[in-house]
């Protein structure tokens, strides 16, 4: 019976094959043929068609849809301003604004040929900054007003900001296609360009730079942005196939070394003073700059400070009345992970001046502090009120210097720029001879990519 059944299956089969067979051949033949070339076509169709070109991008870091970096921001919209490499304010949706009432009225004019991505003409009544304590006036589509209570000359800065309409929808090159949200945080985010041939950029956001180069190593992004160190596990990420870098200097940060002020040993200026000059000439993670200004900036005296001077720091340490009570000065140092290795460099040069540092690692700027290195955004305007003036409680120093608070108040109210610089000259001399922090170094940031 067993070998009946199987006899009969034998002959169905054959004779299936008998019947189709060459037609199963065909389809066989012709579905490898249709498999390569799909293949070879996937590889070309980009490049051939550009409308299918797009990437995606890693940045480090947690955003929501108000705090996007400002390379995301500036793609989507732009503002009445813009601020160039050296801090000079340049006219962008406006054409062209002037100052009255002894600085305390900025009236911008408008471009007339500007529209959002969804083709709304743009007028002045689609500008929504909403600054607390101003009055806003629009005599006409192309005019606008902002009546200040007080004089603000950092004020055609602060209108730099990218301006939208309900949607998200801005004036720039890009659009947003699509946002993806972990709770109140953006974890990705679709931009498509607004010109042809259409591109397609989507930003991938990962909490730590680590899982940053976790995602472009695995393949979840093309390119990764602000990467501080391009070690992977002990290994340069360019040694990976087809992985290249560029280095490029980032402006916009400055790595600072901040010290309580209120402290009973650091508040002696001696102390301060002592640890300024057992800093190092250079750091190899950026670019020493030890002004509290970018050296691009029209603030910018653009003299080179006297640094590390190791037997004047010594002299100072030995006279401060804190050393004189004991054998030797214990510190401790607050560091964010990022810059644990300059800490290390920073200890290393603070024994030869007989000061023993501590290191302990925080996630972020702590409330309390002896010494915190970490760094912060240089203002787009050399205006630092909000850092350094007694009164704020953003000072995390505690600072207080009644000259530089005159300095400060004075630097925000004079609108003529040549009048500025001078203040700031002096805001610089006479921080840096009562310092507050010892400022480091410029980082350097790599973009690692796929060739």
């Amino acid at each position: 019976m067993i070998v009946f059944r199987r006899r009969l299956i034998f002959w169905l089969i054959r004779a299936y094959f008998k019947k189709w067979g060459k037609t199963i051949l065909v389809f066989f033949i012709l579905g490898l043929l249709v498999f390569f070339a799909l293949r070879y076509f996937v590889r070309i169709i980009p490049s051939a068609f550009p409308f299918l070109s797009r990437e995606t991008v890693g940045i480090a870091g947690t955003y929501t849809i108000n705090d996007l970096p400002p390379s995301i921001f500036y793609k989507i919209s732009r503002g009445l301003t813009f601020v160039d490499k050296g801090s000079v304010v340049r006219p962008d949706i406006a054409k062209s604004w002037k100052i009255g009432n002894n600085g305390k009225e900025y009236t911008f004019y408008l471009k007339n040929n500007i529209y959002f991505a969804d083709g709304t003409h743009f007028t002045s009544k689609y500008i929504n900054y909403n600054f607390k304590d101003t009055q806003v006036k629009r005599p006409d589509d192309y005019t606008i007003t902002f009546v200040l209570k007080e004089p603000y000359s950092p004020f055609p800065v602060t209108v730099a900001r990218p301006i939208f309409k309900k949607g998200f929808v801005g004036v720039g090159d890009y659009r947003v296609k699509y946002i993806k949200f972990n709770g109140d945080f953006v974890s990705s985010i679709d931009l498509v360009s607004n010109f042809e041939p259409p591109h397609i950029i989507r930003y991938q956001f990962f909490p730590t730079e680590e899982a940053l180069k976790m995602g472009f190593v695995v393949g979840d992004v093309s390119r990764a942005l602000g990467i501080h160190d391009p070690l992977f596990k002990g290994k340069k990420l360019t040694s990976f196939k087809s992985v290249k870098s560029s280095r490029s200097l980032d402006e916009k940060k400055l790595v600072t070394v901040f010290y309580n002020t209120k402290d009973p040993t650091l508040s002696d200026k001696r102390v301060r003073e002592a640890f300024f000059y057992a800093m190092p000439d250079a750091f190899e993670d950026g670019e020493r700059n030890s002004s509290p200004f970018s050296p691009s900036s029209w603030a910018s005296t653009g003299t080179k400070i006297s640094l590390q001077d190791l037997v004047h720091a010594r002299e100072l340490i030995s006279s401060s009345e804190s050393a004189s009570k004991s054998s030797g000065l214990t510190f401790t140092l607050k560091t964010l992970p990022q810059h644990r290795k300059t800490a290390n460099i920073i200890k290393e040069n603070f024994k030869k001046i007989n000061a023993i540092l501590k290191i302990e690692e925080v996630d972020s700027v702590p409330s309390q502090f002896q010494l915190f290195l970490g760094d912060y955004n240089l203002p787009k305007d050399p205006d630092q009120y909000t850092l350094w003036h007694s009164e704020q409680t953003s000072n995390i120093t505690g600072y207080k210097n009644l000259r530089i608070d005159k300095l400060l108040e004075d630097g925000r109210r004079v609108s003529d720029i040549n009048e500025r610089k001078k203040i700031y000259t002096d805001f610089e001399k006479y921080l840096l001879d009562d310092p507050p922090a010892s400022f480091l170094y410029l980082p350097y940031t790599y973009t690692i990519f796929r060739d």
